[in-house]
């Protein structure tokens, strides 16, 4: 199967720390994320290295039901998700890094083999991903830049 790597990034007009601190905050996921209805915690907070998510999503005109769980994790630098139940194994990764003016690079990227039918729709899937993610990562940008 083909695998999907979809990388997306973004500028946003505020300190590394703050754009980490909420973009890393499960709880926040549904405010930036168009297609996350809603998160739950399997495990303690804080968000550390073993920390498993539920997540609920709608994508491609789906429902899409699964687990995360953090694989890495450094403070304000990059969070790192795996997932590897259903038929679309995915990791999703977020970095930041600073740029001039107080501002953040904040990059999103989300890869994985699928298999069966949705490895048959992997090219479409990127595609939609990528779209996704552009739009996402608008959105968390209008709203911390609002703050």
């Amino acid at each position: 199967m083909k695998p999907v790597d979809v990388t997306t990034a973004i500028d946003i007009a505020r300190p590394r720390h703050v754009v980490a601190a909420y973009a890393a905050d499960p709880d926040h996921a549904p405010d930036w994320y168009g297609n996350i209805e809603r998160v739950g915690w399997q495990t303690e907070r804080p968000l550390t290295v073993g920390t498993r998510l539920d997540f609920v999503a709608r994508f491609l005109g789906r429902t899409l039901a699964y687990t995360y769980e953090v694989i890495d994790f450094v403070t304000d630098e990059r969070l790192v998700m795996a997932t590897a139940e259903g038929p679309f194994p995915m990791e999703t990764s977020y970095t930041w890094a600073d740029l001039p003016g107080d501002h953040t690079q904040m990059t999103l990227r989300n890869r994985g083999v699928p298999s069966g039918f949705a490895g048959l729709t992997a090219p479409v899937m990127a595609l939609a991903m990528q779209r996704a993610n552009r739009k996402d990562l608008a959105a968390l940008k209008a709203l911390l830049e609002r703050q």
